[in-house]
């Protein structure tokens, strides 16, 4: 079975193809998906359904044992406006092959779907997981998540906002919580307010998903930045960025981080020097051990 190392950072296979606010190519799943042997791979399971509007995910899960293991959540990237689940098909079957049980979901996008849709979507899909934790054989108190670019966004909102009611929507299983144990965050956005003039598309871009710039919808970009939400109850973190990103600029890293340490929760930055927006060779290697390290960490019983 071929590896993919560098679906771990969320997206493209080169720097090139994508950032987080321009469009992306949709990751269909190939004709050919190989399923490795040891792994259950269970695709196009709806976990929501808001305003009528499918939302699905797939699911990878070990084909031995009765767990309960931990589970990882994946979100894609593609600029609140484009990308799909199946990026990260491979990645859920790698998780597996660990012994998690992982899911790459779809949300809601710009500009028809704008802030805060794709927020309900995420926590929906982790309400979902927890309440469907004894079917997959799951252990409903680790479940951490991890995406890349816009989903790293999304992620770092997630680990910051467990138990903000405004932000739960009404995607289901209400009796469950969206909190999550960890988070992983390749090159995520942690403060819109600041993206203006640093990332070549933001001004494009998020306009679409907040209803406006920075001088029209100014509140919108604060409450919708995963930094102004920091609390000493967010989720330990790991955010993975590079020096040289045009698309997030590194220092969106580097402030979450700061702020989640002062608050006294556990968080890293893993730097990688003169890397883009998206790893490639030993800079994706590198993230990719940081990241599964990490949720071993976490998520795995001692």
């Amino acid at each position: 079975m071929r590896i993919y190392p560098l679906l771990a950072a969320g997206v493209f296979a080169a720097a090139s193809i994508g950032s987080p606010w321009s469009a992306v190519y949709a990751q269909k799943p190939p004709a050919n998906l190989e399923v490795p042997e040891g792994v259950t791979w269970d695709p196009d399971i709806e976990y929501a359904k808001p305003g009528g509007d499918s939302q699905l995910l797939d699911l990878a899960r070990p084909k031995t044992g009765d767990g309960p293991f931990p589970a990882v959540v994946c979100i894609h990237g593609g600029g609140f406006r484009a990308g799909d689940r199946h990026g990260y098909d491979k990645l859920c079957m790698r998780f597996a092959e660990q012994g998690y049980v992982a899911v790459t979901i779809e949300y809601r996008l710009a500009p028809k779907h704008q802030f805060p849709a794709a927020i309900h979507d995420v926590k929906a899909a982790v309400r979902w997981v927890r309440a469907n934790a004894k079917k997959y054989h799951i252990d409903p108190h680790r479940i951490g998540v991890t995406g890349g670019s816009a989903g790293g966004h999304l992620v770092e909102f997630l680990g910051v906002t467990a138990g903000v009611k405004e932000f739960e929507g009404d995607g289901g299983n209400a009796d469950q919580s969206s909190a999550v144990s960890c988070v992983v965050s390749y090159f995520g956005p942690s403060d819109f307010t600041k993206s203006y003039g640093k990332s070549k598309d933001a001004a494009e871009v998020l306009p679409l998903w907040l209803g406006g710039n920075l001088e029209k919808e100014r509140r919108k970009h604060i409450v919708a930045s995963p930094l102004y939400w920091v609390t000493p109850d967010a989720a330990p973190t790991l955010c993975i960025h590079g020096t040289k990103d045009d698309y997030v600029a590194h220092e969106q890293s580097v402030w979450l981080v700061d702020k989640l340490k002062a608050a006294e929760v556990e968080a890293e930055l893993l730097t990688i020097e003169g890397a883009g927006h998206g790893f490639r060779g030993k800079d994706a290697e590198t993230a990719d051990k940081a990241m599964f390290g990490f949720f071993d960490k976490h998520l795995k019983k001692k």
